[in-house]
């Protein structure tokens, strides 16, 4: 029981001394944040619309999407297969 309880206090030590570290080190850094620069951030402006195959139901960008007679596909084989099912 004495190890036990031994190892418990060793690895509780150990984390309480890396949770303080990684607070110091938040404190220290610019603005609060740690490895990031503006250029990692996304670019909101230049954020896409999101569109839904009508087959398979996969969303992707507009602009990777097959359109075709006004419905979304994700490739021109479920643009044929939807196609298909919708004329009989």
């Amino acid at each position: 029981m004495g190890k036990v309880l031994f190892w418990f206090i060793v690895i509780v030590a150990i984390l309480f001394v890396a949770r303080l570290l990684s607070r110091n080190a938040i404190k220290q850094a610019p603005s609060g944040k740690l490895g990031r620069t503006p250029a990692d951030a996304p670019d909101m402006n230049r954020a896409e619309a999101m569109v839904r195959c009508d087959h398979c139901g996969i969303h992707m960008p507009r602009s990777e999407a097959f359109l075709s007679n006004g419905r979304t596909w994700c490739g021109p084989e479920h643009a044929r297969i939807g196609q298909g099912k919708n004329a009989q």
